[in-house]
């Protein structure tokens, strides 16, 4: 069903600051620097705070619409209530709905609403394009009692000052001040008599749809371990989570609470909250002088402890100490199909990496990117979904991506946000969840509606980089192959980020194949034509790529190299002529096990021994020493990007990728999906 923007009678509200700023252009070509946004430091890192009264007689339900851009957290009573939205992009912008019906009653209420401009260019929002604000709708048993307009009253929150930034210009780190005096504007109390009253911003132009999604959770997580070090206080919570710190101290005004925020210790049980994942997690608290000062955190990061150092005359209130967690619910409807103690083991690993890692969207690292992926997300999704039998995310994902077609038909690398990347392989391989949301889902209307906009795509890569044989060359989009490059198995082509690549290889045009088959299997399933012809494509691959002699996949058309990216593909695709070379990529991986694979090559490493019935080498791969196993070895709770914490030069230690192992463990039936070459099943 097509979706139709909403209606609100509420208007963009915003400080006079920013109600006549035009926006900011932020999107372009990843190669096309000519015209690039300017980044504004002096409307960076604004905390923006709206507050308004409104009167309830009874009513049964009393629901707001509400949404803000870049982000808010809602509170009604003094209750924080909700947060949102997903991100999206203006002329597709989400807005959640939220039943209050508890938290009011008859007589005067209060709406608080703290919303924020971060401004910086990277994968978490679309921000730096000058436009804030908030708008929201309140209803009762249906009517409209309330709305943004001009007599909301705003603030600026001065309590929120940068103590940097950090990861890839992911956040600012936060020195929190409890002497501000818009601390407590959320409660009812709270003196807003010498506030502003809000703007309507006149360069508003956003598309509102309802969030498909829903909101996050907040669970809070108490101290495993609390100990007193002097003047600080150690504390573990006993597993990575993502989410912020709160507990309360009192102290003189001015009084500095410092705040380290880590993953892991160093070997003499420090901190190290300079993470591997190139952020470093240091904040402050300052005290008001007040008998207690709770802290409070808008931003969120992945960390496991924290340490909290006290000056003089400060004192902590250990039984306060609480990690806000934050993540999409999860209900686990899956179980793990091993008994054995190892297979538990990873299986416990994936389950809680996904339980606590999965966001608005699903993103990479927790940390030093916060990125919505199309590549990455496609297996954690798909292992997700797999646990939980809910393909709500999933669809969401679907069109997100197709969105960033207005930037380029190819698509983005991310999705709503205002990093601008392009990655050759990620489209095509969305292509294979889209099959395999067929197998779980059974909903060709969804598929239906959709399934222009994917053959678009390959449109789109046929018309610019396909040559006379069918097979792809000189993208201007990067091809990553695997990650990181140390993982490629020494694959033979320069595969440089930022330029063309002028040699035809074989990586990208096995996805591109692969691509091709999905559709034809999409599209008989719908009742059409196949979108193409795949034989003369595979002819031409086998053709150009394949040692004879050998009975394996050469690298490029320049190359004899012969590596684990350049046949893993082609066996998971189906594109060997013959069943030596199959039997050859299984005596390969026998032999390099996941020595030489990693975030991209793994799970069609594994779904292939799944197609081929190597059940035993599976489980042997799924319970390697080297894999999942050495993750729970060196300590870690949840999955890290990568095998080991010095697999990369800057490993995050929650990362989702890897959580596709639970995939593989599970005791529902992924084999129906795995195969290129049968018409899709109806629903299981």
């Amino acid at each position: 069903m097509k979706e139709i923007p909403e209606h609100f009678q509420g208007q963009w509200i915003t400080t006079a600051e920013f109600c006549n700023l035009r926006p900011q252009n932020m999107f372009h070509r990843q190669l096309d620097t000519g015209s690039l946004p300017v980044s504004e430091p002096e409307r960076q890192n604004r905390h923006i705070l709206f507050r308004k009264k409104f009167t309830m007689k009874g009513a049964v339900s009393t629901v707001i619409r509400i949404s803000g851009d870049d982000y808010y957290k809602l509170y009604i009573n003094g209750v924080r209530v909700g947060q949102g939205p997903a991100a999206g992009y203006p002329f597709h912008y989400f807005y959640n709905e939220i039943d209050i019906s508890r938290f009011v009653h008859a007589g005067v209420n209060t709406l608080a609403v703290h919303s924020y401009y971060q401004g910086l260019i990277n994968r978490v929002w679309v921000s730096g394009d000058r436009r804030h604000g908030v708008i929201f709708d309140l209803l009762a048993d249906g009517e409209l009692i309330a709305c943004s307009d001009e007599s909301v009253r705003c603030r600026e929150h001065s309590g929120f000052v940068s103590a940097g930034i950090t990861g890839y210009q992911t956040q600012f780190l936060e020195c929190y001040d409890a002497a501000a005096p818009e601390v407590g504007f959320e409660r009812p109390e709270f003196d807003d008599s010498g506030w502003e009253c809000a703007c309507i911003h006149r360069h508003a132009d956003y598309r509102l749809f309802r969030q498909p999604s829903e909101q996050l959770t907040i669970e809070e997580i108490r101290p495993e371990k609390i100990e007193k070090c002097g003047a600080s206080w150690r504390i573990d919570f006993g597993g990575i989570f993502v989410g912020s710190l709160r507990f309360r101290a009192s102290g003189d005004r001015g009084l500095e609470v410092v705040m380290y925020f880590a993953q892991e210790l160093e070997p003499d049980g420090s901190l190290r909250w300079k993470l591997r994942a190139n952020c470093a997690y240091k904040e402050s608290f300052l005290l008001s002088g007040a008998e207690w000062d709770v802290l409070n955190q808008f931003d969120y990061k992945s960390f496991r402890y924290a340490e909290l150092q006290c000056p003089a005359g400060c004192r902590i209130d250990p039984e306060s100490i609480v990690l806000e967690a934050r993540h999409y619910p999860f209900v686990l409807r899956a179980a793990c199909n091993r008994n054995d103690e190892k297979s538990l083991a990873v299986w416990k690993l994936c389950v809680d990496s996904l339980r606590y890692g999965v966001q608005e969207v699903i993103q990479d690292c927790m940390e030093r990117e916060k990125g919505y992926y199309l590549g990455d997300g496609c297996y954690s999704l798909l292992t997700f979904c797999l646990l939980t039998r809910d393909y709500t995310l999933m669809e969401k994902f679907f069109d997100d991506f197709l969105r960033t077609a207005f930037v380029n038909r190819g698509l983005m690398t991310c999705a709503a946000c205002s990093f601008m990347q392009e990655i050759a392989e990620y489209p095509l391989i969305m292509f294979g969840l889209l099959l395999e949301y067929c197998h779980l889902s059974g909903n060709r209307d969804f598929v239906r509606e959709r399934y222009a906009a994917f053959a678009d795509i390959l449109d789109f890569y046929r018309e610019n980089y396909a040559e006379a044989d069918g097979l792809l060359n000189r993208l201007d989009k990067w091809c990553v192959v695997e990650w990181p490059n140390n993982m490629r198995d020494n694959y033979d082509v320069d595969l440089t980020e930022g330029k063309v690549c002028d040699t035809k290889h074989n990586a990208i045009n096995a996805y591109y194949i692969g691509a091709v088959k999905c559709l034809n299997k999409i599209a008989r399933w719908l009742g059409l034509e196949p979108y193409a012809d795949v034989a003369a494509l595979q002819a031409a691959f086998v053709e150009a790529f394949y040692d004879r002699e050998r009975k394996l996949f050469r690298d490029s058309v320049e190359s004899g190299h012969i590596s684990m990216p350049g046949n893993i593909y082609a066996a998971f695709y189906e594109l060997f002529p013959d069943r030596a070379g199959v039997k050859n990529v299984i005596a390969m991986i026998r032999e390099k096990r996941l020595s030489q694979s990693l975030l991209f090559v793994t799970f069609p490493l594994l779904a292939f021994l799944k197609k081929e019935n190597e059940d035993e080498l599976l489980r042997e791969l799924l319970t390697d020493d080297q894999a999942w196993l050495n993750i729970l070895a060196e300590g870690g709770t949840r999955t890290f990007e990568g095998w080991g914490r010095e697999t990369k030069w800057n490993t995050s230690l929650f990362h989702l990728t890897l959580t596709f192992g639970a995939a593989f463990l599970t005791d529902w039936n992924v084999s129906d999906i795995l195969s290129f070459s049968d018409v899709p099943h109806e629903k299981h």
